[in-house]
């Protein structure tokens, strides 16, 4: 019969807004309000055109994108903001970058995230914002925001090591060990031999981390430098530099150690927001970026709170009431200086 024009009326109560929308979980529509915010003020990319016309969201009016954005908005804020009321003994930050419009210009926007493990074993996203770098200022705001919502009991952050993260963890987590991821590490470490060295580099040096407590892996690390003190002597001078903080993660349970000497855990949630980020390729504003991403970050925390726990309530237990003698760190009080 060929096309059909059907009329829409317009009712005076209720709403025009396609129905398929509703029912769907709130990343999902997070993610199609941005795309819509995106292309209705002609800011959009041809990308973001082609996905408007797949997914049948050109006609939608702009007070109807503001008015599901704003309920979106609602339950990202509330869950941006809820109070934290457990205790958090690890801890893991990190920051990604997006492109974002902002005062008529594209800029790469910091987004920093937060995830934790409470005292019953179970992870938690803690926490999620937005800024123009990762200076130490952001971040220990970021971590007072923590603090001020509840966050304590933290003994170890666990991240990269970049100079303003890894001070504002010092001032604001007071007395907490802080750990630096052994990837980037290990890549760093790698920048300082040649690439045809790189992998036996990388073996003898995994030889340390290896080991079953302290001092066999301090006396590895003794061993691993002389052997390669004459030939990489950059090598060792930067695996000397990290002495002292490379085993720090030996005073937590044998049960913990392989999660926690790396981020690869908050890696793969980046991945997870990355994924869902590049359907948008460039967010028309700050405001569609913290929705989108917060309200991933809230679904996965939703999955976390009635899935299995990270770590044994058991295991947990030795963490918090080590026996008598046992060189385990105290919990520690979270508190902003």
């Amino acid at each position: 019969m060929g096309s059909l024009a059907l009329p829409i009326p317009k009712r005076r109560q209720g709403s025009d807004f396609p129905s398929w929308l509703e029912p769907r979980r709130r990343a999902e529509q997070a993610l199609v309000v941005v795309i819509a915010e995106a292309h209705v003020p002609g800011v959009s990319t041809r990308k973001v055109d082609a996905l408007v016309q797949a997914l049948g969201i050109a006609g939608i009016a702009k007070s109807e994108v503001s008015r599901l954005a704003a309920s979106l908005d609602e339950q990202v804020e509330a869950f941006r903001t809820r109070r934290l009321e457990a205790s958090y003994p690890y801890v893991w930050v990190d920051a990604r970058y997006e492109p974002v419009r902002e005062d008529g210009r594209v800029v790469s926007m910091a987004v920093r995230v937060a995830y934790g493990v409470r005292a019953d074993g179970v992870r938690e996203v803690l926490g999620m914002d937005v800024g123009l770098s990762e200076d130490v200022a952001l971040w220990r705001a970021f971590f007072q925001g923590l603090v001020g919502r509840g966050l304590r009991g933290v003994q170890r952050g666990i991240s990269d090591a970049h100079p303003g993260l890894k001070q504002a963890i010092r001032e604001v987590f007071v007395g907490a060990a802080w750990r630096r991821c052994r990837v980037p590490f290990m890549r760093n470490l790698w920048a300082r031999v040649p690439k045809t060295a790189a992998a036996l580099v990388a073996a003898t040096v995994r030889t340390i981390f290896q080991q079953p407590e302290r001092t066999s892996a301090q006396r590895q690390w003794r061993e691993v430098c002389k052997t390669l003190q004459a030939r990489f002597p950059q090598a060792v001078a930067r695996l000397e530099e990290a002495e002292e903080e490379s085993f720090t993660f030996y005073d937590f349970p044998a049960e913990h150690r392989r999660q926690i000497y790396s981020t690869n855990p908050l890696e793969r949630l980046n991945k997870e927001l990355k994924r869902r980020s590049a359907v948008v390729g460039l967010f028309p504003n700050r405001a569609a970026m913290i929705r989108l991403l917060g309200a991933l970050l809230a679904e996965q925390n939703d999955e976390w709170l009635v899935g299995r726990h990270y770590f044994s309530e058991t295991s947990m237990h030795k963490l918090l009431h080590p026996p008598p003698g046992t060189p385990l760190p105290m919990a520690l009080e979270a508190s902003a200086s």
